[in-house]
């Protein structure tokens, strides 16, 4: 026994470590629950193969094979798939049982991943905690002196949240059925598990009804999916251990619904589909039998396509004008004991509740929908914060978290990463209280993307929140965080998503020319403005912005958050705090502004070439102007002079400007370079 445990130490010695070490020695995310380490390696031969032991389906061998498929690009081997014989399989899969036919959100997704220098056995309960132990395999894999390989690990590792999601809006544009698939593989690899589809608005109706033909024969500009595509992308989630949720949104937001059915409306027609986007004030007509009798047949028709559990009602943002101008539905309200829009929707939701639960489905909706006098078993998911999220709570109800997860925003990863389905009052509530808080989910609203760029609003910024969700929740460490996400951003480019390269591909189409270098110098710099501001300045500036809108200008292609903005400003602020006594960081910091100080020059031609380059002259010569500025103050720092008022004056007067929005894009080093200057001018003293 003792010389057993010699040999078995020699080539698996596990060190155990906090969840803060962990995250300092391995490119995963998210960050696994437990992490033990070896102090050898398994290395990746052409030879590598697979068994699957225990519970056996299809799925499972699909999955084996796509896995295969994925190392095979990471490592350029030419892999294969068949079952490997018991003694020679390098990866060895053990599961217990079947994983549900419909995927339920009580199943286990946990798995525990063991890897030693002569194997690896990934063991689960069922196949979903084995579709993410490939994830976490595949990020395991490293190039190495001695070739590709995976550190010997022991993970042990289980989701925090049981609903983890990404929503997507095909509505306000278009996302074609390619797009979205590429991006379940994005969400498997990160190990997401819901994909909500939001399929009805104003701008367009986006699903093919046999039923009812005019919806998307009238209601979509010919841009929808057909129920063939909608099974195909059903199964091809499924596979990836991914549930897909589908929202039809009611009584609001739903002028497309009105374009071929007018009837359903609580004003007179005829409708048109609707370009621009906001509160709108056609809504369905809650006092209407009809109404029902048609939601009744169109959503039997829908809950047969789609067989997961949750069917998402919306139910947000309704205005009521329409209702307060109609007669019929005032005297309607009177004859009920309905006092106010408020429960006059709760009418309606009651009446569609119980038409969903006929389907055996569960209603999900936004927000607007809470009130006790619906069934428990609803979902409130709340775009208002974690205060809703936590009155759903003790009202008995259970939810999901989109506050703080909202990538249309652009902002930077840091800032959806801090937001947590726990915190704030949600962290006041009863055990029993917090159980009823399912997960989160990232939400991809689409009045700024189009196929092209939305890849690169949802990744790799949903990297960090698909942490927040599935990681303890002591897991907090940005610079781990951002390091990690960095890491598995490149890697999703293996599985075809196009979030940095649509950018140089959008880049070469503004410039007119191969040689974006000097774009790219200002594009990696700037960043969209966060929130609502685009659609503010826009509507500022000129025509409202609207569905039929270009999404052709630098701030479409530009990253919502900038890379070399974000490294520069950390090596500044270290810089700073060890007061400049780093000579490689300040040699840096010092090209990095020569660089920007230059590119002005190189980047003009460009810029006199191309009408949509125009506008971003303003941010390319406040580039420059930093770029001197910097440089400036870096000389009287390395001279030991304390950089005169005056010039200190100029220099941030030159910074107000620079901050300003050009173009709809903002400059992500000024803060940074503002830092600089100001401790030019604090009489620094000597460098150490």
């Amino acid at each position: 026994m003792k010389i057993l445990l010699i040999l078995v130490s020699s080539c698996f010695l596990l060190i155990a470590i906090a969840q803060a070490d962990s995250s300092q020695q391995l490119n995963i995310a998210p960050q696994p629950s437990s992490v033990q380490f070896g102090t050898v390696k398994l290395i990746i031969h052409q030879s590598f193969s697979v068994r699957i032991e225990g519970h056996h389906e299809v799925r499972l061998d699909r999955a084996v094979q796509r896995f295969m498929n994925n190392l095979s690009r990471q490592t350029g081997f030419p892999f294969g798939y068949a079952q490997a014989d018991s003694s020679k399989a390098v990866l060895v899969i053990r599961t217990d049982h079947a994983s549900k036919p419909v995927q339920d959100i009580d199943e286990d997704e946990s798995y525990t991943l063991e890897v030693t220098n002569s194997g690896a056995t990934l063991s689960a309960p069922n196949p979903l905690g084995v579709l993410h132990g490939f994830e976490t395999f595949l990020q395991l894999v490293e190039i190495t002196p001695d070739g590709f390989a995976v550190p010997a690990v022991r993970i042990e590792d289980k989701s925090r949240f049981a609903w983890r999601g990404l929503m997507i809006d095909s509505c306000r544009h278009f996302i074609p059925l390619d797009v979205l698939k590429r991006n379940v593989d994005g969400m498997a690899a990160v190990k997401l598990n819901v994909l909500h589809l939001h399929l009805s608005e104003n701008q367009g109706f986006r699903i093919e009804s046999k039923v009812f033909p005019k919806l998307q024969g009238m209601g979509s500009d010919g841009n929808f999916y057909t129920q063939r595509e909608v099974r195909e992308l059903v199964n091809y989630a499924r596979d990836r251990g991914i549930r897909v949720v589908p929202e039809f949104d009611m009584p609001g937001h739903s002028t497309a619904w009105f374009v071929g059915y007018p009837e359903l409306a609580s004003a007179p027609g005829p409708y048109s589909i609707e370009r621009r986007w906001g509160v709108l004030d056609p809504t369905m007509d809650p006092t209407r039998e009809g109404t029902y009798k048609f939601l009744d047949k169109f959503i039997g028709e829908m809950a047969a396509i789609f067989p997961d559990t949750y069917f998402h009602i919306g139910g947000d943002e309704v205005n009521g004008k329409q209702w307060d101008s109609n007669p019929k539905i005032q005297e309607f309200m009177r004859a009920h004991g309905l006092k106010t829009n408020h429960d006059l929707q709760q009418y309606f939701n009651v009446r569609v509740q119980k038409i969903v639960a006929r389907r055996h489905k569960i209603m999900v909706g936004w927000d607007e929908i809470l009130n006790p006098g619906l069934p428990k078993d609803i979902v409130i998911q709340s775009w208002r914060g974690q205060d809703s999220l936590a009155q759903a709570a003790k009202l008995g109800y259970r939810g999901i978290l989109s506050h703080g997860y909202y990538v249309d925003l652009v902002w930077p990863a840091i800032q959806h990463y801090q937001a947590d389905p726990m915190s704030g009052a949600a962290s006041a509530l009863s055990p029993e209280e917090q159980s009823r808080i399912l997960g989160g989910e990232a939400c991809m609203w689409s009045e700024y993307v189009s196929p092209e760029n939305i890849d690169s609003r949802i990744w790799p910024r949903t990297i960090a929140i698909a942490e927040r969700l599935w990681s303890p929740q002591q897991v907090q460490d940005a610079d781990s965080m951002y390091r990690r996400m960095d890491f598995v951003s490149r890697r999703l480019e293996f599985l075809g998503l196009t979030h940095r390269s649509s950018y140089r591909a959008m880049l070469s189409r503004l410039s007119g020319t191969a040689n974006v270098a000097p774009l790219r110098v200002l594009g990696d710099v700037i960043e969209p403005v966060k929130n609502y501001g685009r659609e503010q300045l826009d509507t500022e500036s000129g025509p409202v912005p609207t569905s039929a809108t270009p999404l052709n200008h630098l701030v479409d292609a530009v990253a919502p958050e900038s890379e070399a903005g974000r490294r520069f400003t950390a090596t500044m602020n270290a810089l700073v705090f060890g007061k400049f006594s780093d000579a490689v960081a300040e040699a840096e910091i010092r090209a990095q502004l020569e660089s920007w100080r230059d590119n002005h020059a190189r980047l003009e031609p460009l810029i006199q070439n191309s009408f949509l380059l125009k506008e971003v002259e303003p941010l390319s010569l406040s580039l420059t102007s930093l770029g001197v500025a910097g440089l400036q103050a870096l000389d009287y720092i390395d001279k030991g002079e304390r950089a005169p008022d005056d010039w200190k004056a100029q220099q941030l007067a030159m910074i107000e400007q620079a901050k300003r929005p050009k173009a709809n894009l903002q400059l992500a080093i000024v803060p940074a370079v503002q830092t600089l200057i100001e401790y030019s001018a604090g009489n620094p003293g000597k460098k150490p």
